[in-house]
């Protein structure tokens, strides 16, 4: 008998009429997630980067790397590496900055209030839970730059869920200003704890050499994840206190370094702050 044609789905022709327009987009599984990685490029091995931050060297023809992936080639889409991805999406998502807008993705009604107070009006598009404000522009992408607001722009993703209502402005310093004024609590003020009486300021384990070592052992925990970024980072600046954080050791370059691969993963400044800030309360440390 013959086997019926497959259809083409609507995730798929939504995604053909975007790219048409010069939009690039990538198909989204359950979750609003990208497909993961495959075989192929598992653990790096085609070059690309596993956190998704630069698309790397990697030619697969597999929706494989996240917002890398977004395309506005028709024939990517069609191809039959992506024919499984778009049979399972759940949604299509697009990368604003290639796109060239920056997403405003305000997330409850307090966010929203924020917004039409502070923000310059532009093109909004109503969410499952709040709305997406979309600028004509460019910039640096960040999560929780204030409470129920992230920004979406360069090196990000974001659903696609209608053109929306109103006309798109272009970005404003107000939008900009978000990061820049999230960027100064990226780490405390001091991160070097009170030495105890008995190190007299010397660290007591072994060598300088161990402290090193320690430092390094935690950047590559925290570069080498691949899922639960949140968890990976807490528990490396843990780890790290938990041995260093009484004895004096610890300077304002070792935490800045942490901070600098939390961030290389995607964490904001703030997450990073409040990780670290949870780590120094969980073990007593006295700052």
């Amino acid at each position: 008998m013959t086997q019926p044609t497959p259809v083409r789905g609507e995730h798929l022709q939504a995604a053909l009429s975007l790219a048409a327009a010069g939009v690039p987009v990538l198909p989204l599984r359950a979750g609003k997630v990208p497909f993961g990685n495959c075989p192929g490029c598992t653990g790096n091995r085609c070059g690309g980067r596993p956190n998704m931050k630069t698309p790397g060297p990697c030619t697969c023809p597999a929706p494989c790397h996240g917002w890398a992936a977004a395309t506005t080639d028709p024939h990517v889409l069609n191809f039959p590496e992506w024919a499984g991805a778009w049979q399972r999406a759940a949604a299509v998502a697009y990368h604003p900055g290639g796109a060239g807008v920056t997403v405003v993705d305000l997330d409850n009604p307090g966010a929203i209030a924020w917004a039409r107070k502070h923000l310059t009006a532009t093109r909004t598009v109503a969410t499952t839970r709040g709305e997406h404000w979309i600028y004509r522009g460019v910039m640096p992408s960040a999560n929780a730059v204030r409470p129920g607001v992230d920004v979406k722009s360069s090196m990000s993703y974001a659903r696609w869920l209608g053109p929306g209502t109103g006309t798109t402005a272009p970005l404003p310093d107000a939008v900009r200003g978000l990061l820049v004024r999230e960027a100064a609590p990226a780490r405390p003020a001091a991160v070097t704890v009170p030495v105890r009486a008995t190190s007299g300021g010397v660290c007591p384990h072994r060598s300088p050499k161990y402290l090193e070592r320690g430092i390094a052992m935690a950047e590559q925990r925290i570069t080498a994840a691949t899922a639960g970024i949140h968890a990976t980072v807490f528990a490396a600046f843990l780890a790290v206190l938990s041995t260093h954080g009484r004895c004096g050791c610890l300077t304002d370059a070792h935490a800045t370094r942490l901070f600098a691969a939390a961030g290389a993963k995607g964490e904001s400044p703030r997450h990073c702050a409040d990780a670290w800030a949870n780590a120094v309360h969980r073990l007593g440390i006295v700052l």
